[in-house]
């Protein structure tokens, strides 16, 4: 019989299919907030999307920070905490994609911590096994919150963690709190118009790599296999309809679902494996977009993992494949398919950095989680090998 917890999130809203100025606004009002702070990135602080929700929040504008790049790097997330401080917001709203969104959540515990100096808040970073439970709602209450509008499709805004990159020692960190997930998301598809398309798609990759070693996972629980295998479905359908008509806005609303299914997994306490593992250290030691990454570790480490979960890869490869092709050969044509890398050697990588690559490995989580064990940095630079 299973057993199990799932954990839901504080997560009181997602609104789909409704400008994000709008659902903004109703947010704002529903919190009676009177001075909210923006934070985004410098590609969208002057564009249509954030004028039309600065503009909605009128005299409650409290100022905005949009010096985050990618990554969320530490120096960003400390100097958006000091600016969310002599704001005195009292509602803050991420517009951006995954590095602007997690960087915001960690500003939140920043200030919740009154946390300051570069090794106060390194402090903070979680450690293997000490993870909050994201269902504590109540343990720690904190006033101020976050509203997300995503501009991309990495699917940041559904979960209570956030990738910290410390960028003197080149190494992302892990930082969680139960009330760091944003209290609601709003899933505007129009948000997404300014966001290059090549990011855009290999941030739907990313959700892609959520939804595969989700469904591949050693631990199964009905509801994630419900929700990652409908993603699969979905991914498979929406990205490349987005790629054929960028106007399609019915394809981009199909891809923002999706991308909320395929972190529901992780919800029920489903861990990732080696490629999301393999992202961390090519985001933080080489600076890699995450979405690049699952582009060119998702194929191999299904590549690896064939032996263990063969029979569950039956299903990504009739998701994204066509006949008899292996779920490796599939994912790898599809990704191919959307213009993107899916070979190391294709995004600057020699062969002759994988065992320095493999050697940052300190034997956590989420590669030690992998469905076939991962037992040692030569076995990961095998992985590394198939793909590059």
């Amino acid at each position: 019989m299973l057993s199990g917890t799932h954990h839901w999130p504080a997560q009181e809203r997602v609104h789909y299919g409704r400008a994000a100025a709008e659902a903004v606004a109703a947010e704002v009002e529903r919190a009676r907030a009177a001075r909210v702070f923006v934070t985004t990135t410098r590609s969208l602080s002057g564009g249509a999307l954030l004028a039309g929700i600065v503009r909605t929040l009128d005299g409650r504008f409290a100022g905005k920070f949009d010096a985050i790049a990618a990554h969320s790097p530490r120096e960003a997330v400390l100097a958006g905490a000091e600016a969310l401080r002599a704001a005195a917001a009292d509602l803050v709203v991420a517009v951006g994609g995954g590095s602007v969104i997690d960087a915001t959540k960690a500003m939140l515990l920043a200030l919740w911590r009154d946390t300051r100096t570069p090794e106060a808040f390194a402090a903070l970073a979680g450690r293997r096994g000490q993870a909050p439970e994201a269902s504590a709602w109540s343990d720690d209450p904190q006033p101020l919150r976050m509203i997300a509008v995503p501009t991309t499709l990495s699917a940041a805004e559904f979960f209570i963690s956030a990738g910290i990159t410390d960028t003197a020692r080149r190494v992302k960190e892990m930082y969680a709190h139960p009330l760091m997930v944003p209290k609601a998301v709003v899933l505007d598809p129009a948000a997404t118009l300014e966001t290059p398309m090549p990011l855009l798609l290999s941030s739907g990759v990313r959700s892609v790599d959520h939804a595969v070693e989700g469904w591949c996972a050693a631990k199964r629980v009905p509801i994630a296999d419900a929700a990652n295998r409908e993603a699969m479905r979905l991914l498979a359908q929406a990205l490349p309809a987005i790629q054929r008509d960028p106007a399609d806005l019915e394809a981009r609303a199909l891809a923002q679902h999706a991308t909320w299914l395929s972190r529901i997994g992780s919800m029920a306490g489903v861990p990732y494996g080696a490629s999301h593992g393999i992202g961390y250290l090519l985001g933080g030691g080489r600076g890699l977009p995450h979405g690049i990454t699952s582009c060119v570790a998702l194929p191999a480490v299904l590549e690896w993992n064939e032996p263990a979960t063969g029979a569950r890869q039956q299903e990504v490869a009739a998701a994204f494949g066509h006949g008899r092709e292996r779920a490796a050969e599939a994912l790898r044509r599809f990704i191919a398919g959307l213009g993107l890398p899916t070979r190391l050697r294709e995004v600057g990588i020699a062969r002759e950095e994988l065992a320095e690559i493999a050697a940052s490995w300190d034997g956590g989580a989420p590669i030690s989680t992998n469905p076939r064990p991962v037992r040692s940095q030569a076995e990961l630079a095998e992985i590394l090998e198939l793909a590059w």
